[in-house]
């Protein structure tokens, strides 16, 4: 019977911690698409997963003319940067011209468009418990 009461009790423990762990939604809304080729690549990223390839949370969606809307749900708490790529010919990766500048639109958090590549310091938003609503602008 002990036994029973113990492990009833470490369940709820741990149930309430689970329940107690609040996550959010962070609404992004992207303007200034260009044309309506190929698809909008939009990335959850923390400094782990910054410019190294695919974010916490990858979404796509056919590009729009205007503007258009990505929703990150069950976001916990912390440090992120979200990453925006318009890739117009759908071959999942930013195409560069002959000098090393990007042949398609992006944008990140924040709107920093600095020369050079993207930093994490540059693009970092703070998700605490309130749902965001963010805008990236190509």
């Amino acid at each position: 019977m002990k036994n029973l009461v113990l492990a009833l009790g470490i369940f709820l423990v741990a149930f309430s911690a689970k329940a107690q762990e609040k996550t959010v939604t962070i609404k992004v809304t992207i303007e200034n698409v260009m044309n309506d080729n190929g698809t909008i690549l939009t990335s959850l990223h923390t400094n782990e997963t910054f410019m190294k390839g695919g974010g916490m949370i990858d979404l796509a969606e056919k590009a729009k003319k205007g503007s258009l809307s990505f929703t990150f749900e069950n976001v916990k708490p912390g440090s992120y940067a979200i990453m925006v790529l318009h890739d117009e010919n759908d071959n999942k990766r930013m195409d560069f011209e002959a000098n090393g500048m990007p042949k398609e639109n992006y944008g990140m958090s924040n709107n920093e468009m600095a020369m050079g590549p993207p930093t994490f310091a540059d693009a970092k938003f703070e998700v605490a418990d309130e749902d965001l609503e963010l805008t990236i602008r190509f």
